[in-house]
């Protein structure tokens, strides 16, 4: 199998931040992403760069340059150069000494190739030369190009050095993985799915999250069940079809709106935040999505104004597309942009306006006023409740 091949240099490597710094180190190649998704025709997000040259050797070199660089993780061989407000990782090239199955300690006297084979994925393996030389030592690209993600080298063994690439698989054959799934990575999978309660939550998380904003997780996510990996990452249980449902209706392509269907009806959802370490707002918007009323394309004017007095309009949208039958509609659609179009109505009484000392029945006049407001479609002005809020005390009822 031959192991290079070349094609016209990407704009991004001959010319911007990544193209100052490989002029700068001799020899150093993007590597990862970059390359895959150059390949691939897709847009490239991040620049990866490798060396031979020692991280404190790059971290000199572009120092002297006058390139800010930061040692993100120098103890593994990378440093970030920050260039033009990008940030681009630099590594040296490197060995494993030993894995756990979370860490590693390397060593950093590898070659090309060996470095390659410590890679996870076939197509995350290849290297790019500032000319367009790409070196492929695992045949990367007939995988990209077949849609097939398969481990470099032994699964069993590349899963045993870090036991998220288990998980890793499932993200990237979401994204890039097209017809039958390689089964040696799928077997090895299976086998390997108890130890991934030995990794963090918050790496978990993490890689959950990507799973679940692919264009569609849906296969992937069964692929997890039938490999015994969903009831270890996702114990509380899951309804594959209340996701089916929402991706099938055209729902964005939003994580949390998606676990809020994907986790199974009853999921105790303060047990899974703090399982899987969920950031307060993350746990607040699962939570909010699950539970509260959601608009129906029936709802008037008043009942959405109320609506969006008492919750947010992206918090409503999202509730919609749970509510929305498994298929595109034109009705829901035109909800969605009646309430992205509406002002959101804000109760206009204050206490000040209540000529009342402060005081308990303040809180209480407030409180039904802000009902009324909210039972006649939140159009009542600050007089008109004012007035109404002096007739009540007036006579008693306040």
């Amino acid at each position: 199998m031959q192991d290079r091949f070349v094609i016209t240099p990407p704009d991004w490597l001959v010319r911007g931040p990544a193209a100052r710094i490989l002029a700068l180190l001799a020899g150093a190649r993007a590597v990862g992403g970059a390359v895959r998704d150059t390949l691939a025709g897709l847009a490239v997000a991040d620049i990866d760069l490798a060396t031979t040259l020692s991280p404190e050797a790059v971290a000199a070199r572009l120092g002297e340059a006058g390139i800010r660089v930061v040692p993100t993780g120098i103890a593994h061989g990378t440093v970030t150069a920050v260039l033009d407000g990008a940030p681009i990782e630099i590594t040296t090239l490197r060995r494993d000494l030993e894995t756990d199955g979370r860490h590693a300690v390397v060593a950093f006297d590898a070659d090309w190739r060996e470095d390659a084979a410590r890679r996870d994925f076939t197509i995350n393996a290849m290297s790019l030369a500032p000319d367009g030389t790409v070196f492929d030592y695992f045949g990367g690209q007939p995988d990209l190009a077949a849609g097939r993600v398969r481990f470099v080298g032994e699964a069993p063994m590349r899963i045993a050095e870090d036991y998220l690439r288990a998980l890793r698989w499932f993200r990237f054959q979401a994204r890039y993985g097209r017809g039958a799934p390689d089964p040696a990575a799928l077997a090895a999978i299976e086998a390997a799915a108890p130890a991934l309660r030995r990794l963090s939550a918050e790496r978990v998380w993490s890689e959950l999250k990507r799973i679940l904003e692919a264009p569609d997780p849906r296969a992937v996510l069964g692929l997890m069940e039938a490999a015994g990996v969903a009831r270890v990452v996702l114990p509380e249980g899951t309804d594959l079809a209340a996701l089916d449902r929402l991706v099938a209706a055209g729902a964005p392509a939003e994580p949390l709106l998606r676990l809020s269907v994907l986790l199974a009806p009853g999921a105790d959802l303060d047990r899974f935040a703090r399982r899987l370490r969920l950031s307060g707002e993350e746990a607040a918007r699962l939570a909010a999505l699950r539970a509260g009323p959601a608009p129906v394309p029936e709802n008037d004017e008043a009942a959405l104004r109320r609506l969006l007095a008492e919750f947010p309009a992206g918090l409503l949208a999202g509730r919609s597309w749970r509510a929305q039958p498994g298929r595109p509609d034109p009705a829901w659609q035109a909800l969605r942009a009646r309430i992205a179009a509406m002002a959101v109505p804000v109760f206009p009484l204050r206490a000040a306006d209540l000529g009342l000392p402060e005081g308990p029945r303040v809180g209480r006049a407030l409180a039904a006023m802000r009902a009324a407001w909210l039972a006649g479609g939140c159009v009542a002005d600050r007089a008109s409740l004012a007035a109404e809020a002096q007739r009540l005390i007036a006579s008693g009822l306040l």
